[in-house]
Parts: structure tokens; sequence; C-alpha cells
């Protein structure tokens, strides 16, 4: 059974794997055995937004929900399956088996050490079959190693931009503004994170609408700014600061409630 939650964390540096030492991780798994997993993409956000968009926006909110709770938040993994985003200059994937590997690979990685609860925050929907089949390849593996963790791993893939509570406040800012990729509400949130970002915001032609998408090649054709139906240009610091609160609290819910799970 997964031990009790800790204490809410009194800064953001005290909730990062990185900034742990060994001994104080094998301490914190004497009272916790959760940690966060950011998860994002290295892509193309249209002609105004950062490339780095689905991972800022998947670490920010991992952080908060991470300060809020006092569960330890990893590295972002930054990058996903984005190989329809090939087309446009920048963007760097990894092959779905890839992926698959990397993800399986840090699952199991953690269960070594005793994580029973691996929570993934992900910024990026082409990540989310793979990400879910790396889980199911993680617990039978974990299982035929004998791992001591295996008995009682668990794996929960959040995605924060499709938490009831986002959609019904992209909704409600942007309407079928919103879009499908470079969205409003994913470019407001790099806002509130990089204020540097702000430069790049300019109005915007009306982009092509959300649609089937053939590869690489094809998604340039149809959609040759890199748009699916959206207006970043309605993204503003403050929504994105708005848009970060709403997920960190339905975000930490969910993990309250994962990691109580038997």
């Amino acid at each position: 059974m997964p031990a009790s939650l800790p204490n809410p964390a009194d800064s953001t540096e005290d909730i990062r794997l990185a900034l742990r030492s060994w001994p104080e991780v094998e301490t914190y798994l004497q009272t916790c055995k959760g940690v966060i997993i950011p998860l994002g993409s290295t892509e193309q956000h249209g002609p105004t937004g950062a490339i780095g968009t689905d991972a800022l926006t998947a670490e920010a909110i991992a952080l908060e929900v991470g300060r809020r709770t006092g569960v330890l938040v990893t590295p972002a993994q930054a990058f996903g399956m984005a190989e329809h985003h090939l087309g446009f200059a920048g963007t760097m994937s990894l092959q779905p088996a890839t992926l698959l590997a990397v993800m399986q690979d840090l699952v199991l990685s953690l269960a070594r050490h005793g994580f029973e609860r691996v929570f993934v925050i992900n910024g990026h929907g082409g990540n989310i079959a793979t990400t879910k089949a790396a889980f199911a390849q993680a617990h039978g593996t974990a299982a035929s190693r004998g791992l001591p963790a295996s008995p009682h791993l668990r794996c929960r893939l959040s995605n924060w931009f499709m938490a009831g509570p986002v959609m019904r406040q992209a909704r409600d800012l942007y309407g079928d503004k919103e879009g499908h990729h470079a969205t409003p509400s994913e470019i407001a949130v790099t806002l509130q994170v990089e204020p540097s970002l702000q430069s790049k915001q300019r109005d915007l032609e009306d982009p092509a609408p959300a649609g089937p998408i053939h590869g690489p090649d094809d998604f340039r054709r149809r959609h040759p700014d890199g748009r699916m139906g959206s207006h970043p240009s309605l993204a503003t610091a403050d929504h994105g600061a708005s848009i970060i609160e709403t997920a960190a609290t339905a975000l930490s819910e969910d993990l309250r409630s994962f990691l109580s799970d038997p």
C-alpha cells in the first residue's frame, strides 16, 4: 500500500527530484510512494507559439501540483511522439516505439527504488496512446523482474488540457476559437510561465479548420501555418495564471485519490 501524502512543499524547489540527494529520496520514500513525471513534446505551435509549449505547460502544472501535495516531480520528459509535426522547422520527435521504451524505462527505474504510484502529467495528445501502452508493458516487466514495488505499482496518465474544469474554462474564454492545436489555452500558460514569449503575440488570420491528417507533409499542406482551428492571439498571461490554477486544483485532487487507491 502506498504511504500517506507528505506535507505540501514550502517552495517549488523543494519538490524537484533533480534538486534532491539520493539519501533525501530514500527518506521521502518512507512517507510517500508517489512521484510526478511531466511529459511534453518539442514541436511547432503555429507561427507565434513556442516549440516547447507542451513541455513548458506540463512542467509548470506538475510543479504546482507537486507544491500543493508535497509529491516529488521529476525533470520533464520534453520529447514526445510528434511525427506529424515534422514538416515544420524545429520539431523533434520520438517514434512511438522509442517513446514507449523511454516511458517504460522511467517507470521501471522509479519502481526499482520503491515508488508505487507514477502520475504522469501530459501536455501533448500525441503521447496518450503510446504512454498507456508503456504503462501496460512496465507492469508486466516489473512483475517478471520481481521488483518489490510490483504488486502495488500503479501508473496514471493525466492530460491537463483534458481535465473537465480546464476544458470548460477554455470554452468560456475562447469558444470555438480554442481549436485543436496551438490553442489559446496552452499558449496562455506559456505566456504566464515565460513572459518573454509575449513579444511574439500578434493578430493572425483565420486558421485552417481541424480535420484528418496523414503524415507531416499532409499536415503542412492542410495547415500551412501549423494551427488547427485555433486563435492563439486571444491568449493572455492572466488567462494562463487562471488556467494553471484550474488545472492544478483538478489534478491535485486526482493525485490525492490516486495515492489513496489500494
